[in-house]
């Protein structure tokens, strides 16, 4: 991975939030839109599971991170994207059995999801706006 002036934000971290909620609430949409269908399932992008492998990317990056600090240099070797592994819950579907499906639920999980993407576009606002601050030297 190319450092960049983001890279020691958490930017590219909000940004897989943001991904993730957005892939999610496409998901259970879809599932309201087919909540009076015959045979339908519900589906769902672990969020358990997503906060997981954030986690084990954040922990990965902060110890390329000292690494690279102790010796001074950038390897080679750290070309790899520690947030790379992020995208793997939005692959693969949960699914519920069909008497799990009821409105209340799906309304409930679509609004959780909402609030966590604005959550993160918020503060992405916020570290951009400190970002330009910070270049037209008002901070």
């Amino acid at each position: 991975m190319q450092p960049t002036m983001f890279s020691s934000t958490t930017i590219p971290i909000l940004e897989k939030v943001v991904g993730f909620t957005e892939a999610r609430h496409n998901v259970l949409a879809g599932n309201i839109a087919n909540l009076d269908t015959p045979g339908y399932r519900a589906q769902d992008l672990s969020p358990v599971r997503f906060q997981n492998q954030l986690k084990e990317a954040i922990e990965t990056r902060r110890e390329h991170a000292a690494r690279a600090a102790g010796d001074g240099s950038i390897s080679a070797s750290d070309d790899e994207d520690p947030l790379a592994s992020v995208r793997e819950p939005m692959k693969s579907l949960l699914y519920h059995d069909d008497s799990d499906n009821d409105l209340e639920r799906q309304v409930a999980e679509l609004t959780k999801n909402q609030m966590q993407y604005n959550l993160a576009v918020t503060l992405m606002t916020n570290q951009f706006r400190l970002l330009q601050a910070a270049i037209s030297e008002q901070a």
